[in-house]
């Protein structure tokens, strides 16, 4: 069965949904502590949260690249997942999507969120055909994320660590077996609008 070109994947419960982010240690050992992020996590910045816990490896490295040595799994309720959704602007021009040039300009200027679509990864980290969201948060949709949204967070740098190792011993049914089940997001109409979701 294909996938849609521009799906949401991803790990979901009833009321939350798991995204994931890779920081320092420092930022991720703080935030592990006090169950939510502090300093020297900085509100100022936008950050990047990804459903897809394969593209967030291709993203880090499976943890090993400089900066991003820790994974967290963040879970966060839906309803502020959906209200970032219902405020984004995707991070390029789409004619489908809005009026004008100029108009897409203003709304990213204006919008607290951004989304972007990127390849999809397969478990070797190759790109595949249908492509994978990443939402960026800035100003009021960071701190309602740091606030408000976040359930639960959770080290799971020593999964990565454990399916990179049964790949370097070639063994892709065990990598596959530690992979998070993601399955499809439902969105509605208006979400999926949103975020220029496709089949």
């Amino acid at each position: 069965m294909s996938v849609p070109s521009r799906q949401i994947r991803a790990t979901y419960t009833a009321e939350t949904i798991t995204v994931y982010q890779a920081y320092p240690p420092s930022i991720a050992v703080a935030a592990l502590a006090h169950g939510r992020f502090v300093p020297p996590f900085r509100r100022e910045r936008m950050t990047w949260i990804k459903p897809s816990f394969r593209w967030m490896m291709y993203r880090c490295g499976w943890a090993r690249k400089p900066g991003q040595e820790r994974v967290l799994a963040i879970e966060i309720t839906r309803a502020g997942f959906a209200w970032a959704l219902g405020r984004s602007c995707l991070s390029h021009y789409d004619p489908d999507r809005y009026p004008s040039r100029s108009a897409w300009a203003e709304r990213l200027k204006t919008s607290p969120v951004r989304v972007q679509w990127d390849p999809e990864r397969s478990l070797d980290l190759r790109p595949l055909d249908h492509r994978s969201i990443q939402v960026g948060l800035r100003g009021e949709a960071v701190a309602r994320y740091v606030d408000e949204w976040i359930v639960t967070i959770t080290d799971v740098t020593a999964t990565a660590y454990a399916i990179h190792a049964a790949l370097e011993r070639g063994d892709r049914e065990a990598a596959a077996a530690l992979l998070p089940p993601e399955r499809p997001y439902p969105l509605s109409a208006e979400l999926a609008a949103a975020v220029g979701a496709a089949g």
